[in-house]
Order: C-alpha cells, then sequence, then structure tokens
C-alpha cells in the first residue's frame, strides 16, 4: 500500500478474517504518510502516523513495515523497486493485496506497479540479495476497490471478487480509528469530517451489491503466470452479484 490507513480503509476486514483462519498477515505502506498534515512537521507527522500504523497492525494481528519512501513522491525506479523485491523476498508471500492500477492518486498507483512488478519476480533468485525461500512462487494478486469505486474519470469498477465482512465492520473501523492523525488532516484539507462512516458506507454499499451487510471488493489480477483460481471464493465463499445491483 502506499500510505498507513490505505489497508484498513481498503482490506482489513479480509485481513482480519485471514488472521482467523491463521494466516501470517503483514502490512507494508511505500511511505510513512509524512505529507499527511496541515500542522506537524514530516518526521514529526511519521513517527506519530508509523506509531499508528503499527498500533492497527497489532490490532489485525499483524507486521507493520514501512519502505521510507516520501509521501507523494513515490515512484517506480530502481532503487524503490529492490525495496519492494526485498521485502517481498523476506515475507515469501502467497496472497497479496494493492491499490488499483488507475487510482485517484499517483501514489496508489505507482505502488500499484511496485507491487505487480514484485509479485511476479521477486522469486528470481537474482533480484535480490536476500536468501530465496524454496517454496517462492507468484502470488495471488488482488487490487482493492479505489475510493468511491470509481476510476480516475469516474467510471464504475466492477469487482471480480467480494469478501463477506459484516460480522468485522466494526473492528475494521477500530483498526481505522487508531488513525487519528488523519482524520484531523482530511478535515482540514479535504473539509471532510466521515473519515470512519466514509469507510462503513461504502463497505455497506459493496455488501449491498451480493445481498450482505457489508462487503469488500477486489479485482483479481490473471494475467500471465498468476494463479486464476478465486483464492478468496474458495476460503469465504462465493458472492453473487444481485441481479438489481447496478
Amino acid at each position: 500500500m502506499a500510505h498507513p490507513d490505505d489497508a484498513e480503509f481498503l482490506c482489513a476486514g479480509t485481513l482480519l478474517r485471514l488472521r482467523e483462519l491463521g494466516w501470517e498477515v503483514h502490512i507494508a505502506t511505500a511511505a510513512p504518510g509524512d505529507c499527511g498534515t496541515m500542522t506537524e512537521t514530516r518526521w514529526a507527522i511519521s513517527a506519530r502516523r508509523t506509531q499508528e500504523a503499527q498500533q492497527a497492525a497489532k490490532l489485525i494481528g499483524g507486521t507493520y513495515h514501512c519502505l521510507d519512501e516520501r509521501d507523494g513522491f513515490i515512484v517506480y525506479d530502481k532503487p524503490t523497486l529492490q525495496k519492494v523485491y526485498d521485502l517481498f523476498r523476506r515475507i515469501t508471500p502467497t496472497l497479496v493485496f494493492t491499490h488499483a492500477p488507475q487510482d485517484y492518486m499517483m501514489d496508489h498507483e505507482v505502488c500499484s506497479a511496485l507491487a505487480r512488478a514484485a509479485s511476479f519476480l521477486y522469486g528470481a533468485p537474482n533480484c535480490s540479495e536476500f536468501p530465496r525461500h524454496p517454496e517462492s512462487q507468484v502470488p495471488y494478486l488482488y487490487y482493492c476497490d479505489p475510493v468511491e469505486a470509481v476510476d480516475p474519470l469516474g467510471r464504475k469498477v466492477t469487482p471480480t471478487t467480494y469478501v463477506d465482512i459484516t460480522a468485522y465492520l466494526e473492528k475494521k473501523a477500530e483498526a481505522l480509528a487508531c488513525h487519528a492523525s488523519q482524520r484531523e488532516w482530511l478535515l482540514a484539507h479535504h473539509g471532510v469530517d466521515e473519515y470512519l462512516e466514509s469507510m462503513r458506507r461504502h463497505a455497506r454499499m459493496r455488501g449491498e451489491e451480493v445481498g450482505v451487510g457489508a462487503a469488500e471488493a477486489f479485482v483479481q489480477h490473471r494475467g500471465h503466470a498468476y494463479p486464476r483460481d478465486d483464492l478468496l471464493a474458495a476460503l469465504f465463499g462465493e458472492l453473487p452479484r444481485c441481479t438489481n445491483s447496478g
């Protein structure tokens, strides 16, 4: 993910369900969110947001990692990509969630491309100095919903997969609430004071599409070399769209 709070907003319900099944959960961000403030220095807000991210990850049952890139300056280049390769080598992921390839913020789009690149190549022996786990393979890759479920041109995004998070919605909200600095930032910068309620509203909207109380929605990457069976549907059950959904 690009910033602290992105995972909590986009896929924390699914992460909670995976952790409940015994999966090891890692939440990684490219940046510490050093531009997410109107009043603090980049160093002060970075430290604060790192603590918030660690607290949220602990609540979910996961581990937080940060690549320490600059908020708003995340780029697809050799040094940044090497950090992602190295992180993947240390973790050996089976399942990866990242941002939609087309999203409202360029940091999100770049992180999506970085995650896709690392998913494909991290198992190649020469891409990282970190030891290669013998079971390294191309992981399942899912793109999370963009904000408002639309691409940068305002077109609706149609998911391939839904996960029922009805029973986990308030735990997801609790994890998101750990990022108190972002409620302050969104109020000051966007004029929005619906940090938690906007998440709940989005989850309920996606849930309504498949006949449950709340859901998280994803688009699975099914290109060459990637697994094409729907792991999330196999784990949590397939949720077909209701015939009257938009």
